[in-house]
């Protein structure tokens, strides 16, 4: 058993860890329904805009105010966390983001704000972002068939997301491409993202497929180990590890050498085959403004009680902090899917936060 270690600072847990990340859903709306995210909704009303005419969602009223968002990234900021990510759902749905992110460039002390979207919506948001001091973007795309995509997503959106990326390219982001792995859904295309992680300035990096949220298509038959994915990738070329800094997520990262002298950047993410949970720095706040230390435990500390309730500043620092002091030292999932084929985490995943 690992003995655990006193923290010496409001940002260092029991195990050591330096908590520097945060990561804020904005909302739980969406203008996909991706199967193992957000599964479809018999009879809703949906379109690219975000418009949602459904009581699934949270209320607005029920979301964090960006006057109350702003009071938690200030105070964590206070705290020595200097790293930001904005998720959803799909943030670029939610009205007021660009002035958001402006008011987040105004914190001294917060030194980036990074941004995860479904690309949908990134060719008419692009060049504001880009205004607004957002350089790094992660695009969620699990296929570059547009049939595929359809039947994934529940929309005919490729076109427009790749519009998006061209467009996002052009300006000058860092961008990079996530790809949710499944098994008999987009293996086949594995080697395709290698190629356009060579032909394209895009880092691509594969998650391993996890059963998150109470409603999800996790299916045990469908999971494939980043090890094999890795495999699959190297044939087409020679894969040379980065040299990661501490803090830098948890992608194993490599560069791509083709034959053909050319050059990409590949990642592999694996929360079940390699856990990387003893180099976890970050919190989540979800969309009904709980604090939540790790994904794949439900235990959660309600902020917006909190907030509305009257709480001090001293109050919110030392709920944040105590949450951190709770991080777990890792999770049992693969573990539990050894004994279980289908296990998750309650939580919903467009609420957590991708």
């Amino acid at each position: 058993m690992n003995e655990k270690i006193p923290a010496i600072s409001p940002l260092v847990d029991q195990f050591s860890r330096t908590i520097s990340y945060l990561r804020l859903s904005l909302t739980d709306r969406c203008n996909l329904r991706c199967s193992y995210c957000m599964p479809g909704i018999p009879g809703e009303t949906e379109s690219a805009t975000g418009t949602v005419k459904t009581g699934i969602f949270l209320a607005h009223g029920d979301l964090l105010s960006y006057e109350e968002l702003l009071r938690v990234v200030r105070l964590a900021v206070s705290m020595g966390m200097n790293k930001l990510r904005l998720t959803g759902g799909e943030p670029l749905v939610r009205k007021g983001i660009l002035t958001f992110i402006h008011q987040l460039s105004l914190l001294d002390g917060l030194e980036q704000v990074r941004l995860t979207t479904n690309g949908v919506l990134l060719a008419d948001y692009a060049e504001r972002l880009y205004a607004g001091g957002i350089r790094h973007i992660n695009v969620s795309l699990d296929t570059m068939q547009p049939e595929k995509f359809k039947k994934i997503t529940g929309y005919d959106y490729f076109a427009k997301v790749w519009q998006g990326l061209q467009v996002a390219k052009e300006i000058g982001f860092r961008i990079k491409l996530n790809v949710v792995a499944m098994k008999g859904v987009n293996d086949d295309e594995f080697q395709d993202f290698g190629r356009l992680a060579l032909n394209e300035p895009f880092q691509v990096r594969f998650i391993e497929f996890m059963p998150v949220g109470s409603q999800n298509s996790w299916q045990k038959n469908q999971f494939i180990r980043a090890d094999e994915i890795k495999s699959r990738i190297a044939e087409l070329g020679v894969l040379t590890p980065f040299h990661k800094e501490h803090g830098e997520g948890p992608a194993r990262m490599f560069d791509l050498h083709s034959v053909d002298k050319r050059k990409g950047a590949v990642g592999f993410i694996s929360p079940i085959s390699h856990h990387f949970c003893d180099q976890c720095n970050r919190l989540r706040l979800t969309s009904e403004g709980k604090l939540r230390a790790c994904l794949l435990n439900d235990s959660e500390t309600d902020l917006k009680s909190l907030l509305r309730g009257g709480a001090s500043d001293q109050d919110i620092i030392d709920s944040i902090r105590q949450t951190i002091l709770n991080k777990p030292q890792g999770h049992t999932l693969q573990d539990d899917l050894t004994v279980t084929e289908h296990r998750s985490c309650g939580g919903r995943m467009s609420r957590i936060g991708g």
